[in-house]
């Protein structure tokens, strides 16, 4: 579904943030991409859109990253940023969410039963119709992934998706995560999140891969992680899990 092959990016004449880097993720698979700050995580999932562009090769269902192919690309990727601000730009969680279906050729009233489909799935009818400034910073992350799960994408990307919820909301997450049949690519400082929802783990430090593989084998590998400035997940420190 997803591949990499000898991928590197770098702003202008600094240092690389992604350094020849090669992957490939299969069609259902859900991963979890982790490293410390500045490993290269959200860069990875910019330039799967397109967002950035580097050296090597990037190709998503077949298609490879190219200018060309950004239209037919961006449709097949639904993308929850890591700043909510920056992703609910309509006046209303409503208009947000019903923006991409019709924008890509949903009628409405097919529109608006997915719209309410998953705004029941999420357990948020009430946000329906709130206004996006006055929602708090834990209800709109929620409403950021409804609008991106509206546009049903054969790929979903989420750059710390937990941030700013509340336990309740947070564990709605994990559960909506692992619910869902798509191709999957989260990014998180939330290992225990990592842990609960996904098969496999990519270990980045300093733009390289150190470590591609079972999830829970690399997260219980303390000297690894401690090595690559990480912690183990709080409920393996707590041995709760």
């Amino acid at each position: 579904m997803i591949e990499y092959k000898n991928v590197s990016f770098s702003y202008d004449a600094q240092p690389p943030v992604v350094e020849d880097i090669s992957f490939v993720i299969h069609k259902g698979e859900t991963i979890g991409l982790i490293g410390a700050n500045g490993a290269g995580k959200t860069t990875i999932m910019k330039l799967m859109l397109g967002l950035l562009s580097g050296e090597g090769q990037i190709t998503i269902d077949g298609l490879p990253v190219t200018k060309q192919n950004l239209s037919q690309i961006r449709q097949k990727i639904g993308f929850v940023l890591q700043d909510s601000d920056n992703q609910m730009f309509m006046p209303t969680v409503y208009e947000d969410m019903i923006f991409g279906p019709r924008n890509y050729g949903m009628t409405k009233e097919e529109a608006e039963k997915r719209v309410d489909e998953v705004l029941k799935q999420l357990g948020l009818q009430n946000l329906k119709h709130r206004y996006n400034h006055k929602i708090s910073s834990g209800e709109k992350r929620m409403a950021a992934i409804a609008t991106i799960l509206a546009m049903q994408p054969e790929v979903i990307l989420m750059d710390e998706p937990s941030t700013a919820l509340d336990p309740v909301n947070r564990r709605t997450v994990i559960h909506t995560i692992q619910s869902l049949s798509q191709t999957k690519l989260i990014a998180s400082h939330d290992l225990d999140l990592i842990l609960d929802t996904c098969e496999r783990v990519i270990l980045l430090s300093q733009g390289k891969i150190v470590a591609d593989g079972d999830c829970e084998t690399i997260l219980r590998d303390k000297k690894l992680l401690e090595e690559n400035r990480m912690e183990l997940p709080l409920c393996l420190q707590s041995r709760h899990c």
